[in-house]
């Protein structure tokens, strides 16, 4: 039953996505050229909603769906894991056009060569899962 609500989500996420132009090549090429407010907008609306509703879930201590405390576990603040995170996390975005979540919003769309991101994305991941132990986290 989990699954079907967390792919109905998804479903609602990815259709969201698509209708406002947020998978779009075109709008997030305009975002790293500065041409349009379109991508920030939605970037920072959705930064805004998320502070809130932590803040709202840290204070009311709402529990998830389906009962289970939800916890916030402070992670270690370290500079260079920031700098690094983020410079593989633009790159991957600035040569494939797209983060994780429109890569699936793409796909779903029809844009199948999309899946050769997907790929990459995954490889990635797996070499992350090899390495991560000799990172600095």
């Amino acid at each position: 039953m989990r699954s079907l609500s967390y792919l109905l989500i998804g479903i609602f996420f990815g259709i969201t996505m698509f209708k406002s132009e947020a998978s779009s090549w075109f709008r997030i090429y305009e975002m790293f050229k500065f041409d349009a407010f379109h991508m920030y907008g939605i970037i920072g609306t959705a930064v805004i909603f998320g502070v809130i509703i932590v803040a709202t879930i840290k204070r009311f201590r709402i529990k998830s769906f389906y009962g289970d405390p939800i916890e916030f576990t402070p992670k270690d603040k370290s500079l260079a894991r920031y700098i690094i995170g983020g410079f593989i996390f633009g790159l991957g975005w600035g040569l494939s056009g797209a983060c994780p979540g429109p890569m699936f919003t793409l796909t779903g769309a029809g844009y199948l060569p999309v899946l050769i991101v997907i790929l990459g994305a995954v490889a990635g991941t797996w070499i992350y899962g090899l390495i991560k132990d000799r990172l600095p986290h």
